[in-house]
C-alpha cells in the first residue's frame, strides 16, 4: 500500500502519512483508530503499548 493509498483510505494527504512515518508529526487518535482497523491490529499495538 502506498502512502497516497493509505491517506485516501483514512482521509488524509500522502504528506501526512509521510510525516507520521518519519516521526515529524503523530496521527490524531481518530486516525490511529482508522489505521488499526485497516491493518487489523489494536490501537494499543500501533502506539507501542502492546506487543500483539
Amino acid at each position: 500500500m502506498t502512502q497516497a493509498q493509505l491517506g485516501a483510505a483514512i482521509g488524509v494527504s500522502q504528506k501526512a502519512v509521510d510525516y507520521w512515518e518519519r516521526s515529524v508529526n503523530e496521527p490524531k487518535a481518530s486516525y490511529i483508530f482508522k489505521l488499526a482497523q485497516i491493518f487489523d491490529v489494536s490501537s494499543d499495538y500501533l502506539i507501542g503499548l502492546k506487543d500483539w
